[in-house]
């Protein structure tokens, strides 16, 4: 019993250990990060994330590329629970299976207090390279978006490579909206306001299930949500230069995600790999596209933007310059990222506004 309990004990102590150094001013943060700002194509990295990172380095966390998938899902597991808050109360939290092509999809739906129906609805899909995450370790920011943003947020557990490549992800994710979309009375959610989400790979799905939907009957997305998503496996674009290692995702974590996920190197030019290279972006839904400075998939995220405007979509684009990959999983670390989530929160409440 005692050897069992030690990891909670531990998990618990490094999480209270976390949430008080970065919670301190960001000139003490900055001290303990190393004492200097580190500054790199024009952006400087906030405090509070130079020493999350240092933090990171400290705890002795294996890089996933030199891990096999089910190692790696171990870890980031451990992460999760070390640096996600207290579960946000929401008015009800569901499981639920959702009919796919190949089998049940898990998925949770969270149901925010205050929130008449029929609401509006995210369907979101979590990050982790297609490999890596689950319903579990993006608990936390669905719980945060249903809360801020007003909204009932579908979390959808989409079959992981290398178990399940390309294009798997993808029809679990088509499969999660179009339920969506057929289901809504039952949901309680309004079929006109069903938006789709998620973060770095779950923006690639995102993306990807908004032009796949366009073109069918029926109701499409009406707005999608993208936070550093990877549009575009076919080459690497400058940041992953720039960024390519000590800013939490590392260009090596990006090829392991990749080899893991494609089934040869045709499928990185198909347009459900890498959206980007999509011949036609006209008709998609409205877009809000959150970067980060420090990141390895900035520019392409970037350039996804920049050809959905030039589509004529109406689209924001919002580098946060000082902030890393991930920071939609840093929500109780520090104000930084909260921040940031906040805003994309707001524009998604206003989005699907009556």
């Amino acid at each position: 019993m005692q050897d069992a309990a030690a990891p909670v004990a531990r998990e618990r102590l490094e999480a209270r250990l976390a949430r008080l150094l970065l919670g301190l001013p960001a000139p003490l943060q900055r001290l303990l990060a190393g004492g200097r700002a580190l500054r790199r194509d024009g952006q400087t990295l906030d405090a509070e994330i130079q020493l999350l990172l240092r933090l990171l380095a400290l705890s002795g966390q294996r890089s996933f590329e030199t891990l096999s998938p089910a190692e790696a899902r171990r870890e980031v597991a451990h992460t999760a629970r070390v640096f996600g808050g207290p579960p946000r109360p929401m008015a009800r939290v569901e499981a639920l299976a959702l009919p796919g092509l190949d089998g049940p999809v898990p998925a949770r739906l969270y149901l925010p207090s205050g929130a008449p129906a029929p609401r509006p609805l995210l369907v979101y899909y979590h990050g982790g390279g297609w490999v890596l995450c689950d319903l579990d370790t993006h608990d936390e920011p669905c719980r945060f978006l249903a809360a801020e943003a007003g909204v009932a947020v579908l979390s959808v557990d989409y079959r992981l490579a290398p178990e399940h490549r390309f294009p798997a992800a993808v029809d679990d994710a088509l499969a999660a909206f179009r339920f969506a979309a057929d289901r809504a009375t039952s949901l309680g959610v309004d079929p006109a306001r069903i938006a789709v989400g998620g973060d770095s790979a779950g923006g690639n799905l995102a993306a990807v299930v908004s032009q796949l939907a366009r073109g069918e009957a029926g109701t499409g997305p009406a707005f999608q949500l993208l936070f550093y998503p990877v549009t575009d496996l076919s080459t690497k674009h400058p940041s992953y230069r720039l960024f390519a290692d000590g800013f939490f995702l590392t260009e090596g974590q990006m090829d392991w995600y990749r080899g893991h996920y494609l089934p040869d190197e045709a499928a990185a030019r198909d347009p459900r790999a890498s959206p980007l290279l999509a011949a036609d972006l006209s008709r998609l839904p409205p877009a809000y596209v959150a970067t980060a400075g420090f990141d390895p998939l900035r520019d392409e995220g970037e350039a996804y933007a920049a050809r959905l405007r030039d589509a004529g979509v109406p689209t924001t684009l919002r580098r946060h310059a000082g902030l890393i990959h991930g920071f939609c999983n840093a929500l109780s670390l520090g104000r930084r990222a909260r921040a940031a989530m906040a805003e994309a929160a707001l524009a998604l409440r206003q989005a699907l506004a009556r």
